[in-house]
């Protein structure tokens, strides 16, 4: 992780969870990180815990709403001005909202359809534009943007009110190999990595409407992976040699039913 050294990284969800431990991760290691969220307020809780820790890189919190484009082109134009552009992109920010793809039994879906497509896929789809854009115009040829997808985005799950959100993360592997594939066209050594987890401890889980009792039955009836298992996941794909591309990763704990 040497040569991150110094360089801009930025995270998206960054408030809590796999986000925050992203984050954290990437500053112990001595890269200028932005923390992108909609909580910025718990984010720059985190940048109090890394400044008292002494860490040798630097974290930001921005405040933004991914679904929002005019917030997210202003969120990265003020990476550029502030801190020179972005190297590193992690596409982390996700919501899940249950739904039928039937209909059934719940009101009109569309608007939960419409919150997670713009989030989960559109919003990831234009920051990678922006930071592949941003990188090329400066002549960054070792760049990595890495998705966080999912362990229900590389095959069928039996996942009722989850079909939805998991058509997502299918689509994010799509969109990942498509990147891959114009990157080498385009003649540029920017690598691209897919990480689909399977179940994780966070409170990702609470703030997508799961109640603490729902919450800690889910951990006590499922194997499940840590925050800092994923964060080390991406700080393994950064780190490998420049020629090497982590292109799929597929992370699951001992056990899991999937």
């Amino acid at each position: 992780m040497e040569r991150w050294a110094g360089r801009v990284a930025v995270v998206t969800g960054a408030s809590a969870g796999i986000g925050a431990g992203i984050a954290k991760a990437l500053v112990l290691n001595g890269m200028k990180v932005v923390g992108m969220a909609r909580r910025a307020d718990k984010v720059e809780d985190l940048v109090k815990e890394l400044l008292a820790a002494n860490a040798p890189g630097e974290l930001h919190a921005v405040r933004v709403d991914l679904s929002n484009h005019e917030e997210l082109q202003a969120a990265v134009q003020w990476t550029k001005e502030k801190l020179g552009g972005i190297d590193v992109l992690v596409n982390n920010a996700a919501v899940l909202h249950s739904t039928s793809l039937a209909g059934e039994g719940q009101e009109d879906p569309w608007p939960k359809w419409r919150a997670m497509a713009d989030l989960n896929l559109i919003a990831l789809q234009v920051l990678t534009k922006e930071a592949v854009k941003d990188m090329r115009s400066r002549g960054v040829d070792d760049g990595h943007i890495v998705h966080i997808g999912s362990i229900v985005g590389t095959r069928i799950v039996d996942m009722p009110g989850g079909y939805a959100f998991a058509g997502i993360k299918h689509a994010i592997g799509v969109m990942t190999e498509g990147l891959r594939r114009e990157l080498r066209d385009l003649g540029t050594k920017i690598r691209v990595t897919n990480i689909s987890p399977g179940f994780v401890k966070t409170d990702w889980w609470m703030a997508n409407g799961l109640s603490e009792i729902e919450k800690e039955k889910m951990y006590s009836e499922n194997p499940s992976l840590e925050v800092e298992d994923i964060a080390n996941a991406v700080i393994y794909a950064l780190a490998c040699p420049p020629h090497v591309q982590i292109h799929q990763l597929t992370i699951q704990p001992v056990g899991e039913f999937f």
